[in-house]
């Protein structure tokens, strides 16, 4: 009798103690601190941009999201961390259009494919590159600036902040469009670039309109047009270069956040949500506005998904018509 009751006693704390494993494992999400990694080093628009963002979601989800800096390798250390992550939502990837769409057509080997190695939380917007010239180039215009290219075959050059980089891509983008053979002068980094086209150099760039904006308004610079789909808030009077005739082109570099593949869906849900709420908060809205982001058309994850693949083919073409290679 009493080696039953020892047996009934010992299930009943077994069982007792599964239960309560259970319990634990399904804790409701997040029930930790999260982390928004960022594959750049601190300080730039990139970094800023996501430490709005993990401030500002606290409240919403009631945990702590920090900031996570993993630059290296053109954002694919960063990229690859998320991707061998947990998939349980606590570890999020605050991605751009070389993480998400780019690298894998620029680089050899990459350690993660953006589309198997992820699921897509949200996009929260597009920061447009701006065709700029130095003044005394003579064109005012883009049809003025392909005219004056075609008559000087081989004089004019764009620099850009690297091989691969948007800056590099827009302009054999602009080539393909244009018709014309403007050489890359290929930079390390966009504060050498800006130097050398702010010098006299250097003819012409497709740089970030953040970086563009003050040279724009001091008169250093001359913006001939916004590479975007649509004109830029930051600039509402200057054309796109679609516009002024430049059939399907759009450069702009893209932002969005992204988790390990596998996460599950009722956590995607709500961090889509999560975000969705922090985006149309009007002190974020101000402070992104500010950055020169634009909103994208929708903030669900399948509209990610889509950008992503829809960039990645886009720019396939352009990297294999221009022969780019990583630095």
């Amino acid at each position: 009798m009493n080696t039953r009751r020892t047996t009934l006693m010992a299930l009943a704390a077994l069982a007792a103690t599964a239960g309560a494993g259970t319990t634990w494992a399904q804790a409701p999400f997040p029930h930790k601190t999260m982390s928004l990694v960022v594959p750049y080093s601190p300080g730039g628009p990139t970094d800023a941009m996501a430490r709005t963002l993990a401030n500002a979601i606290k409240p919403i989800l009631g945990q702590t999201m920090i900031v996570e800096n993993r630059a290296g390798a053109g954002a694919n250390i960063g990229a690859e961390y998320v991707a061998r992550a947990e998939a349980d939502g606590h570890t999020l990837l605050f991605g751009t259009s070389a993480p998400l769409a780019i690298n894998m057509n620029l680089y050899q080997k990459i350690n993660y494919d953006p589309f198997k190695s992820f699921a897509p939380i949200i996009q929260v917007g597009y920061l447009p590159n701006v065709l700029v010239v130095h003044p005394s180039l003579p064109a005012k215009n883009v049809k003025e600036l392909i005219a004056y290219a075609k008559a000087n075959p081989a004089k004019l050059a764009f620099a850009s902040s690297g091989s691969g980089a948007s800056s590099h891509l827009a302009g054999v983008l602009f080539n393909m469009r244009a018709g014309t053979d403007i050489q890359h002068i290929p930079y390390k980094g966009t504060g050498p670039a800006l130097n050398d086209l702010l010098g006299g150099q250097v003819a012409m760039s497709f740089t970030d309109v953040l970086t563009a904006l003050p040279h724009i308004k001091a008169g250093k610079l001359r913006v001939l047009g916004v590479t975007s789909a649509s004109r830029s808030r930051a600039l509402p009077d200057v054309p796109t270069l679609m516009e002024q005739g430049l059939k399907d082109f759009d450069a702009s570099v893209f932002f969005g956040i992204v988790a390990p593949s596998g996460t599950p869906q009722d956590v995607v849900t709500k961090l889509n949500a999560a975000f969705t709420q922090v985006l149309q908060q009007p002190d974020v809205k101000q402070h992104l506005a500010q950055q020169g982001l634009e909103p994208p058309p929708q903030y669900t994850p399948a509209q990610l998904a889509g950008y992503m693949r829809s960039e990645s083919a886009k720019w396939r073409e352009v990297i294999k018509t221009s022969g780019a290679k990583a630095d």
